[in-house]
């Protein structure tokens, strides 16, 4: 059984950087695509970014790119997320997710962490 266990929220001032690590615990070939999504208060869930762990590919959605960065450590089951120049409005709770292909449908995504609240204070 594959745990997505996420590190690294918390309070940060807007213009301000964070970095949040996801950790597939019990994963062996699969999820092989490890991806980050939001849920801020009153909204849908929203996808940010995604990564092969196999190649290192990434995804991104449009509005964060160029601020945000997905990266992954194959060896350690790992996928990180840094976030930079951060705006009030990316306060949210920020899931980490495993699929065996790249989407940015939620509902492609079989295994999800407990989440990891991120407030931007203006």
């Amino acid at each position: 059984q594959v745990q997505l266990i996420e590190s690294g929220g918390g309070l940060v001032q807007a213009g301000g950087s964070l970095r949040l690590s996801c950790t597939a615990l019990g994963r062996t070939l699969s999820p092989y695509i490890m991806g980050w999504f939001r849920q801020a208060p009153g909204k849908e869930r929203e996808f940010v970014a995604a990564i092969s762990l196999r190649s290192g590919a990434t995804e991104y959605a449009n509005s964060e790119m160029g601020r945000f960065a997905i990266t992954e450590d194959n060896s350690k089951n790992t996928a990180y997320l840094q976030m930079t120049r951060l705006k009030p409005e990316d306060t949210a709770v920020y899931y980490c997710a495993g699929a065996d292909i790249f989407s940015q449908l939620s509902t492609e995504y079989s295994y999800w962490g407990r989440g990891t609240q991120i407030t931007v204070s203006s």
